[in-house]
């Protein structure tokens, strides 16, 4: 096939792009390259045998023109980390997913695939139990409980406590401006290929973790931060009391997932979560970090917090499962990948201190440290 790929020069799309091109396929890709994420411009790991335009997904002669020699299309670019630009999140997310379904509707283009990457984020709080009143989606939490400390959301009906569950795509739930762009552009995607006959599939990915994943992020990436404050000899801060449970995917299974969607029938029309499988606290994963650098300095718990983060979410993959899909490798062996590729890297000297500083300007990082 010839597929294009937008944002084929970042951390998923540049593994995905490794894959397709060994599978035999012809890759084109789109990507601006802009900061943070590319502070450097092009990387030098970009898959040998693509083809790369820089430029703007939302540019639409630029689009028109790749999407004319296109079989299928892996969308990837996105704006992405915890920022309080809402409409951005929208402009580039929103915008340019239903530029690409708009093009194909007003050319008539034959496209046999298209894969747009969701979020677990999509998800929100997802999916408690409640011994009581049964199955709850609880709202987002309000600022005047997380300044008092009281991390866990009570059952929004009796008060009384509730039990995680795994959960399911059925639902969607997001409770900041990523994860609502992210939904909104899952809801064009299916819906317009559903529509319009363009065979589409939306992937909602858990915290994805592996070489590549970019140091300039403010915001994302535990694996990064807890990595990069191991190597440099000092202690990452868990917030809230690091009892947040998150699930981690390793970007092998991920190309995995993405891979076998290309093809398999039974994913068109879905969104599918693509998740790890086990649950773990982020104090749990600061372990993990710790254990592969061998440090004796556990996580500090400050009490800090980061306003409108989710308290817990974990992906139930039993729909991709059932394709055929497993999640093979663990967050030790994402830690030891990720720890390697850092070797690599260079002027990571004041990445931390920038990005705290940065979090703090904008609000992100509430709560005291007393």
């Amino acid at each position: 096939m010839r597929v294009l790929v937008t944002g084929g020069a970042g951390f998923i799309g540049s593994h995905t792009c490794d894959r397709l091109v060994d599978l035999g396929h012809e890759v084109t890709v789109l990507d601006a390259l802009t900061a943070p994420v590319h502070r450097d411009g092009e990387p030098s790991y970009l898959t040998p045998g693509v083809e790369l335009y820089v430029g703007d997904v939302r540019n639409r002669d630029l689009l028109a023109n790749l999407l004319r020699r296109t079989d299928a299309v892996y969308h990837f670019a996105a704006y992405q980390d915890y920022l309080p630009d809402f409409a951005t999140f929208v402009d580039v997310n929103v915008r340019s997913t239903a530029l690409i379904y708009e093009i194909a509707v007003a050319e008539k283009l034959d496209l046999q695939r298209v894969v747009v990457a969701s979020s677990q984020s999509a998800m929100g709080e997802g999916l408690y139990r409640c011994p009581v009143d049964g199955e709850q989606l609880p709202g987002m939490r309000p600022e005047s409980a997380l300044t008092a400390r009281v991390w866990e959301i009570p059952c929004p009906r009796c008060g009384g406590e509730l039990e995680l569950a795994r959960t399911p795509e059925r639902i969607s739930n997001p409770q900041n401006a990523y994860g609502m762009s992210k939904y909104a552009e899952e809801m064009q995607a299916i819906n317009l290929g559903r529509r319009y006959g363009i065979p589409t599939v939306a992937l909602r990915y858990s915290i994805v973790q592996g070489p590549r994943q970019s140091v300039y992020n403010a915001y994302s990436g535990a694996c990064r931060i807890f990595c990069l404050h191991y190597a440099q000899g000092s202690a990452p801060t868990v917030y809230e009391d690091g009892g947040a449970i998150r699930d981690y995917i390793n970007i092998e299974d991920v190309v995995a997932a993405n891979a076998l969607v290309l093809t398999h029938e039974d994913a068109v029309g879905r969104v599918l979560n693509v998740g790890g499988g086990t649950a773990y606290t982020t104090w749990q994963f600061a372990e993990i970090v710790r254990a592969h650098y061998g440090s004796d300095l556990p996580a500090r718990v400050t009490g800090e917090y980061r306003f409108g983060d989710t308290r817990h979410i974990f992906s139930d993959t039993e729909a991709l499962q059932s394709l055929g899909w497993q999640p093979r490798n663990t967050p030790v062996e994402s830690v030891a990948a990720y720890a390697e590729w850092l070797k690599s890297q260079s002027d990571l000297d004041r990445v931390l201190e920038v990005a705290d500083a940065s979090m703090r300007s904008l609000g992100v990082v509430r709560g005291s440290t007393s």
